[in-house]
């Protein structure tokens, strides 16, 4: 396409092409992102009594979920992201066989940050998709549900698609958690699990 127009195009017009393909190919620059630096801290978060719908179309309460004395591995999502959310949810689902039979002893949750069209039978075929397991639950809701939960955790971009990938691990009810910022990997994940003999 790129060469049948350098051919047929010349001067202006050819300028206004280039300019109207650089155009769009910025306009889909967050699907050609580099991926950010791999930070790790700590930080304590208050979970807000905000109501969610599970991918189960249970309606529960994030603070629940988050308290059910589990170790916690929370991240957010969008079922059409084409970047991040499939490479964080790819990590969850390697972390399920690498937890093997301690699988059920944690609780992975994804939030999703674009609840106006994650409906639970969207997120259910996501969730399926990426093979979770029962331990590994899809949240949808609100807009302003889903924002309330995202700003909690620090994890509020404004829109969908500048967002960034973030997981957090929780070891213990009322514990410090565990912040990744950037692509954390499965292993990384599991050995913050294992950091204080949560999970064996």
């Amino acid at each position: 396409m790129v060469a049948v127009l350098s051919v047929a195009l010349s001067g202006p017009q050819l300028a206004a092409a280039d300019t109207g393909m650089q155009d769009m190919a910025d306009m889909h620059a967050h699907h050609h992102m580099v991926a950010p630096e791999v930070t790790r801290s700590t930080a304590r978060y208050s979970a807000p009594d905000v109501k969610l719908v599970r991918d189960d179309g249970a309606k529960v309460t994030l603070r629940d979920e988050l308290e059910d004395g589990r170790p916690v591995v929370l991240s957010f999502i969008y079922t059409t992201c084409t970047t991040v959310c499939p490479l964080t949810s790819q990590t969850l689902s390697e972390l399920q066989g690498k937890l093997g039979a301690a699988r059920d002893s944690v609780h992975l949750m994804s939030i999703s940050i674009d609840p106006e069209h994650d409906t639970p039978p969207r997120l259910r075929e996501y969730a399926h998709r990426f093979g979770a397991g029962p331990e590994w639950q899809h949240y949808t809701g609100t807009l302003a549900a889903s924002t309330t939960a995202q700003q909690a955790f620090a994890v509020y971009r404004g829109d969908k698609m500048n967002h960034t990938p973030t997981t957090l691990v929780r070891t213990a009810p009322g514990g410090t958690w565990v912040r990744i910022d950037g692509f954390a990997s499965s292993d990384q994940i599991l050995a913050e699990l294992h950091g204080v003999g949560s999970v064996k």
